[in-house]
């Protein structure tokens, strides 16, 4: 990183979160399955710069509002920004395509293909000319060059042979490439979803610092997540939801990881105002 980009990024994060742009707002989202309310009048704030952790317990609703954010369900009502502009995303597709990426719990990631053909699945480029055209050929070498290049912006520079099966990488590994594809093609926001579930100690530490790594290139990262030590140790906010909606809005330097669960459960409280307010 060039030293005019170190201390653009670092007069970004001297700036509060609350004072910055918020880049995804939602308001009053409501989505029933049936006679079940998921999200109930639910809001939500993501702030430029920042890592946002998402939590909750099972059954609150978190999964849902973040399927919303992201295309995978369309809420019954409501309302959501983008930029300050408002969106409805009619399918992942959309999403991705107005510069939302999603790394899912179960990466997406096709484990016989390579991992040049996993970073550009469903966003091949076609070689120029008669070849790509008519033949609809695939520029493989482009590919590869791109893919390379991504992975060793985000340090993952224990993966030698982009040509090499994803099925033949570890679980970090597999995780790496699912995040390098989001950063590659995120333009916007990078939402998480339990990046660290399935992985030892030493990979959970990697991806952790990829997760900061990326928030320090600039985007904006929402991260669902059950494990509250990584949960504490990354975030800058951390969205607590209950019962379909947002209960409040915490920052990890001023409540304990007890008194997050304590709120979740219903046992604690609440604090009267979010922190993005």
């Amino acid at each position: 990183m060039s030293s005019q980009a170190e201390q653009t990024m670092g007069a970004a994060s001297s700036v509060p979160v609350e004072e910055r742009k918020v880049v995804i707002r939602a308001s009053n989202l409501v989505k029933h399955f049936g006679r079940v309310v998921a999200i109930d009048k639910a809001d939500f704030e993501l702030y430029a710069g920042e890592i946002l952790a998402v939590i909750g317990d099972n059954g609150a609703g978190k999964s849902t509002l973040i399927k919303a954010l992201s295309g995978a369900v369309t809420p019954d009502s409501g309302t959501i920004e983008l930029d300050g502009e408002k969106v409805q995303f009619r399918s992942p597709m959309e999403a991705r395509n107005a510069g939302i990426e999603t790394v899912y719990q179960n990466l997406a990631l096709s484990p016989a293909l390579s991992i040049g053909d996993n970073m550009f699945l469903g966003r091949e480029l076609r070689k120029p000319g008669f070849m790509g055209k008519l033949l609809r050929a695939l520029d493989r070498p482009a590919m590869d060059k791109i893919a390379r290049e991504k992975l060793n912006d985000l340090g993952l520079t224990t993966i030698q042979n982009i040509s090499q099966a994803v099925e033949t990488l570890s679980g970090g590994q597999r995780q790496g490439v699912a995040v390098a594809r989001a950063v590659a093609f995120g333009s916007k926001v990078v939402i998480l979803d339990e990046p660290t579930a399935a992985l030892g100690v030493k990979e959970s530490r990697r991806v952790l610092e990829l997760i900061k790594e990326v928030r320090d290139r600039g985007l904006p990262i929402v991260l669902i997540s059950h494990n509250m030590p990584h949960v504490f140790e990354i975030s800058d906010r951390i969205h607590i939801h209950r019962l379909g909606k947002r209960l409040c809005v915490i920052r990890p330097q001023d409540y304990s990881m007890s008194d997050a669960v304590a709120m979740m459960t219903g046992a604690m409280p609440a604090p009267d105002m979010p922190a993005s307010e």
